[in-house]
This record gives C-alpha cells, sequence and structure tokens, in this order.
C-alpha cells in the first residue's frame, strides 16, 4: 500500500464526478471541455491546469486566477463552481491533474462573429457592449486588470448573457506602486492584435486602460467580423496603430517619449487619424463611431474609461440595447473560435511583414 493511498481531499471533487462531451478550447494554458455532471446533468466546462512544468506544487498562476474569480462574483464575468481533480496513481505517477470547473456558457464572441449566419443587430450589439463594459467596470472597480481581453474570452450564453473569461493572465493593481514608486507589471500581456500602444512601447506601470483599447478592438469586431489589426511582430503592431490612430508622438501623447521602446522602434511618421474615415464604411452609426474613437485613444491617460462608456450617447439614443435571446434562439449549435473555420489567415510567426507598405490604406483594407 502507498503513502498516498490515505490522502483524503474533502473539498475537491474527483474528475469522474463530470462526464467529458467535447473539447470546446485549446491554448497556451491547456484544454477545455464541455462536460455534464452526472448526478445532476448541469452542463459545466472544465479547464485543465498544466502541470507538466511544475516541479512541485500548483502553478502559481492557477492559484492566481482561482483567487481572482473568487472575488469576482457578478452576472458578466464567468462563474467558478469548483476544482476537481484526478486520483493520483501509480498510472500518473502519483500526480493529480487539477480541473478548474466553470457554469458553461453556449458560445464565445470569436465563435458567433465567424458564422455569417449570425447577424447582430445594433441594438443586440449595444447590448453586447453594455455588459462587456459593466463586466470590467465591475473589475476594475475590485482591482482587477484582466489583460487578456479579445473576442474569444467573451462568452455568451444561449439567454444572451455576456460573461468575462480566462483570467489566467488577470492580476490585482493598485493606483500607487509600494512605497510611492511606479508599479513594474510586465508588459508581455494582451494577445498581440489586440494590445494596446503603450505596452507595445513598454510600459510597466499601466493600469484599466489596457483592457479599454481591448474593448474597443472588440467593439469594431462586432460590425467588421475579424480583428482590426493583426499584426504579425511588436513593430508590425504599433505599425497598423499608427495607421488607424495617427503618428505616436509627445503632441499627442505627452510623456510617450519616456516609453523604453520609443526611440528603439520604428514608428510611422506624418499619420493622421482615421479612425472614424476608415471604420464608417462598416459602422454607420455616429455615436457607435464616437466611442470606438475615444476607447482607441493612442494616450492612456485620454483613453475613455467604463464609467464614462456607460454613460455615453451610443447606449441612450434608438435603438436601445435589447435582448440577445430571441437572436441565438435561431442558431441550435454551440460557437466557440475553437471550433469554428478561422476568421482569417494567422501570418507565420517568423514572416516578416514589408517596412514600408506600398499603400496604407489599401494595406489596412487587407487586414479587415
Amino acid at each position: 500500500m502507498s503513502k498516498y493511498d490515505d490522502l483524503k481531499f474533502p473539498f475537491c471533487e474527483e474528475e469522474t464526478k463530470y462526464e467529458k462531451l467535447t473539447k470546446i478550447g485549446q491554448g497556451t494554458f491547456g484544454e477545455v471541455f464541455k462536460a455534464r455532471d452526472k448526478k445532476t446533468k448541469k452542463l459545466v466546462a472544465m479547464k485543465k491546469v498544466l502541470m507538466e512544468n511544475e516541479k512541485e506544487g500548483f502553478p502559481i498562476t492557477a492559484l492566481r486566477e482561482i483567487k481572482i474569480l473568487q472575488l469576482l462574483k457578478n452576472e458578466n464575468v464567468v462563474e467558478l463552481l469548483e476544482i476537481c481533480r484526478t486520483k493520483a496513481s501509480p498510472y500518473n505517477r502519483w500526480k493529480s491533474t487539477f480541473y478548474l470547473v466553470f457554469e458553461f456558457c453556449e458560445h464565445d464572441l470569436a465563435g458567433l462573429l465567424s458564422n455569417v449566419n449570425v447577424k447582430f443587430t445594433l441594438g443586440e450589439i449595444k447590448k453586447v457592449m453594455m455588459q462587456l463594459l459593466n463586466g470590467l467596470f465591475f473589475i476594475h472597480s475590485n482591482k482587477i486588470l484582466h489583460r487578456d481581453m479579445k473576442a474569444a474570452n467573451i462568452l455568451i450564453t444561449k439567454s444572451g448573457v455576456l460573461k468575462l473569461a480566462d483570467f489566467g493572465l488577470a492580476r490585482a493593481f493598485s493606483c500607487k506602486g509600494m512605497k510611492g514608486m511606479p508599479n513594474r507589471y510586465t508588459n508581455r500581456v494582451v494577445t498581440l492584435w489586440y494590445r494596446p500602444p503603450e505596452l507595445l512601447l513598454g510600459e510597466r506601470n499601466y493600469g484599466p486602460a489596457i483592457d479599454q483599447w481591448g474593448a474597443g478592438c472588440i467593439m469594431a469586431e462586432m460590425w467588421t467580423r475579424s480583428p482590426i489589426m493583426q499584426g504579425n511582430t511588436e513593430q508590425h503592431q504599433l505599425q497598423l496603430i499608427s495607421q488607424l490612430c495617427g503618428s505616436i508622438t509627445p503632441d499627442v501623447w505627452p510623456g510617450v517619449e519616456n516609453l523604453e521602446l520609443y526611440g528603439k522602434l520604428e514608428l510611422p511618421k506624418g499619420q493622421k487619424r482615421k479612425v472614424k474615415e476608415r471604420l464608417k464604411h462598416y459602422i454607420k452609426d455616429q455615436y457607435a463611431l464616437d466611442l470606438l474613437d475615444r476607447l482607441l485613444t493612442l494616450d492612456p491617460t485620454k483613453r475613455i474609461d467604463t464609467d464614462s462608456a456607460l454613460n455615453h450617447d451610443f447606449f441612450w439614443n434608438d435603438p436601445m440595447p435589447c435582448d440577445l435571446t430571441p437572436m441565438l434562439s435561431r442558431h441550435g449549435t454551440s460557437m466557440f473560435e475553437y471550433l469554428a473555420p478561422p476568421r482569417r489567415r494567422v501570418p507565420h510567426p517568423h514572416q516578416q511583414p514589408p517596412k514600408q507598405p506600398p499603400n496604407p490604406d489599401q494595406h489596412f483594407e487587407r487586414i479587415f
């Protein structure tokens, strides 16, 4: 008999409690499965905690995610139900596999946008964005940054409730660093296409504005149906941001010259801001264009915050935000990015973008 046989984990159920039905997600974080509670028949999502790189103990990143999710109880944040495990045995070298068990949501936003048969009205887009900003307002009020805003991390239930998900990169923040010193957070966060300019330029003392930039990228996607700035590298991403939002200079962003990478990266000069001009071909609502323009503000200190965004005229003029349930009820199957065909071909990571695209406008249209 092994010394492990007597170990008891009274607050950590065995994963055999659930029947895995299908895989619905895959990433650097591991795998996500749709599963059913064998006793109650309730559907859940099970996120596998990657343990391969752990010499001993439980991954600190998973502990942080669990702690944050236990703090954040809100209708627009995905609910962590419990943690379950496989039983340690000789077959797994006495190492349990752990799963985070979440409430099940039928869709993610990237999956919905990849389906040409899913059509959002203006009122429905307002409902999506209102819930997204409500979720961000709640987590920012609780001093948490998400740090991985993208369409695939926005879940939507069949009854039309939006949930912010995947808090694997999230962390607590403070307005003032330790002993009055600036914060020194990592800037290697946020998927490249949704990464704000301050992170690309090496900022480490950042706050909620980084999530607001991601919200702006997602908002534009509600019309364009694919990510609006698909850079291959950090340099290329800054080039695309400059083509849309104008050249990054101290005139429009005081203090940017002090960021670590400002003088080291090649930044396009002489670019005018064209957010409204470029997106008006997709977005006809002037209030939507104005809110988007404010979310995609280069200077993070001037970028609109969640409270002001929720009070923007976009949400308080006809058509008003409307229930997503009738539209979603017309689609019987779940839609997740993992199960959908790619919305755009992702460039090979070693493929270098042209240094000077011959025609920025033409290049931009290709990105859309």
